[in-house]
């Protein structure tokens, strides 16, 4: 079997056939099918070598899986529980009457225990094909839904109830067991958490409708409704039961919204996990935002050269405001996590309020608003500028009084850092005044208005050029000096045929310089503000886009939809 799996891996060009080599002798010993360990060695290009050796092997190959919809047929001609504990996917049936045949395909054509199983078990004659594993796992979801296996187990006559799915802490913290123990709601809801962070969702919605409960992920920003067993609708109690026990909610009550968090251990990593019920007239909605406790730093926001010299600026100011605007799922707490652990050093105490504290940063006091019990912004702003800090972050100024003990905090030697909810950094300026903060002040306390939004991140295995015109720059507004070539989305296997993989952040930053803050302090015209800014250097947000596209990392779609020409427009 060696020889018969070395040979595609040479025709197709492998780099290191000692590595591949040993991978197989390592499967041999331990007398299991290599396909799985072959792959996962990354030392082949997975398509090129699986379509020859299912020509060396004389089995069709298939490009393309031919599932636009669930055909029930097909699974009923094999059930999920054997097709995706072995990884068999039916494809389509042929023949009529006595002469059906099932077609299977399989990326492992040396899975003997898959082979018997499918012998043993389905009815009809089995015509095998072959594909790739990642094109077989994409149709295994779309035609069984996530978690199928454990949902037929579960309703095959099963007794459950809400003191089945109360399990021990380590149990219900830990969710990347692959056991074949009994199945049961709690096995259940943990693939569906699993699959979204395989995924790399940021979030889950858990939706009652009429007739189903819809389960949504947020992946790079698009909300995704992911394929369920049929009949799901049966557990909604329990599964909603489920995740409001792992929040440590009241299960009892419906009828009220409620919020609570989860801590997941997910292959070595902690997950943060908020949780938010809502009640709805077909039950109640469970949303769960799904929070990676990565290490955060400036390189990891990939700016631009000449944002990154002013931010660096900005964080080195003994004191003042920066002020850092953007609709909600901008990514700004990312951006304020990043400055604060730029900042954080030993002879520094930083001091947080956060409603909530979505990541836990070592070193840095982080207090959670909690304004049922009196915990509010201002309250919490007012004690800890009485316990000796030198940088304060503020997750949100929402008012006139957190406004005003900001500006304090700067105006006494405190570097701040804050947020507000604006379309631009210029409309930082006149949402204060809104507020109710004196112009003077504005232009004392703030050393800058940072705007951002994200953009999605073209993925890297299969963007293409897009040709672009100079008469196109000149339509689009893209500046005719930024040098590098546009790219388009093709889609993939790895970005699930969608051509994006990941988000980036795009922004603009408005310093206050002196003339600036004159112009702030006098309530000077927004044209003429801006006019100052330029002559400052700013760049719009659309522009610093146009560097994002010209360097092939997004499209110039996606730089459109989330700026406007007000804000970015031009050269």
């Amino acid at each position: 079997m060696s020889q018969l799996l070395l040979e595609p891996a040479r025709r197709t060009g492998c780099e290191d056939i000692p590595a591949l080599t040993e991978v197989l002798l390592s499967a041999a010993q331990r007398q299991r099918s290599p396909i799985d360990d072959v792959l996962d060695a990354g030392v082949v290009d997975e398509e090129r070598y699986m379509r020859e050796l299912a020509a060396d092997l004389g089995m069709e190959w298939l490009d393309i899986i031919p599932i636009a919809e669930v055909p029930l047929p097909l699974r009923e001609a094999c059930g999920p529980r054997i097709a995706l504990r072995h990884r068999l996917l039916p494809v389509e049936i042929t023949g009529e009457g006595d002469h059906k045949r099932l077609k299977l395909a399989t990326f492992d054509p040396f899975n003997l225990v898959a082979r018997q199983a499918a012998a043993q078990e389905l009815t009809l004659p089995i015509d095998w094909c072959m594909t790739s594993r990642k094109r077989l796992h994409e149709a295994l979801r779309r035609l069984y839904g996530v978690g199928a296996d454990t949902f037929e187990q579960i309703l095959e006559g099963r007794d459950f109830d809400y003191d089945h799915l109360e399990t021990g802490e380590d149990e219900a913290n830990v969710i990347d067991q692959d056991d074949d123990e009994e199945a049961s709601v709690v096995k259940f809801v943990n693939q569906i958490i699993r699959e979204a962070l395989d995924q790399r969702a940021t979030d889950i919605h858990v939706e009652p409708l009429a007739t189903n409960l819809r389960i949504r992920y947020r992946i790079d920003g698009r909300l995704i409704e992911i394929a369920v067993p049929e009949n799901i609708k049966a557990l909604q109690s329990s599964v909603i039961a489920r995740l409001k026990i792992m929040a440590r909610l009241d299960i009892a009550e419906r009828r009220v919204p409620q919020d609570g968090r989860i801590n997941l251990q997910f292959e070595g990593a902690t997950i943060d996990v908020r949780v938010a019920t809502v009640p709805t007239v077909e039950g109640e909605s469970v949303s769960l935002r799904l929070l990676n406790q990565e290490k955060f730093n400036l390189a990891k926001l990939s700016m631009e050269p000449f944002v990154q010299r002013k931010i660096e600026q900005l964080l080195h100011l003994p004191n003042g405001i920066i002020l850092i605007t953007g609709p909600t799922g901008s990514g700004k707490s990312t951006s304020l996590y990043s400055f604060l652990s730029e900042v954080n050093h030993p002879e520094r105490r930083i001091v947080t309020v956060e409603d909530p504290v979505e990541n836990k940063l070592p070193g840095v006091m982080q207090i959670a608003v909690k304004s049922e019990i009196g915990l509010t912004f201002a309250n919490a702003l007012r004690s800890i500028l009485r316990a000796d800090p030198n940088i304060v972050m503020i997750g949100e100024i929402r008012d006139l009084e957190t406004a005003e003990i900001a500006i304090r905090a700067s105006l006494t030697g405190h570097l701040v850092f804050s947020t507000l909810h604006t379309n631009d950094a210029m409309g930082g300026i006149s949402r204060l005044v809104d507020m109710g903060v004196e112009p003077f002040l504005v232009s004392a306390a703030v050393r800058a208005f940072l705007a951002q939004r994200l953009v999605r991140r073209l993925c890297p295995h299969c963007k293409v050029p897009r040709a672009i015109t100079d008469e196109d720059k000149r339509n689009l507004g893209i500046p005719l000096d930024i040098p590098g070539m546009p790219y388009s989305t093709k889609g993939c296997d790895r970005c699930r045929g969608t051509g994006f993989s990941g988000r980036l952040a795009i922004y603009e930053v408005i310093l206050l310089t002196p003339a600036m803050q004159e112009l702030v302090a006098h309530s000077a015209p927004a044209p003429k503000m801006r006019e100052q800014a330029f002559r400052d250097g700013y760049v719009p947000m659309r522009t610093y886009g146009w560097f994002k596209v010209m360097q092939g990392m997004t499209t110039i779609e996606e730089v459109i939809s989330v700026t406007s020409s007000d804000i970015g427009g031009g050269d």
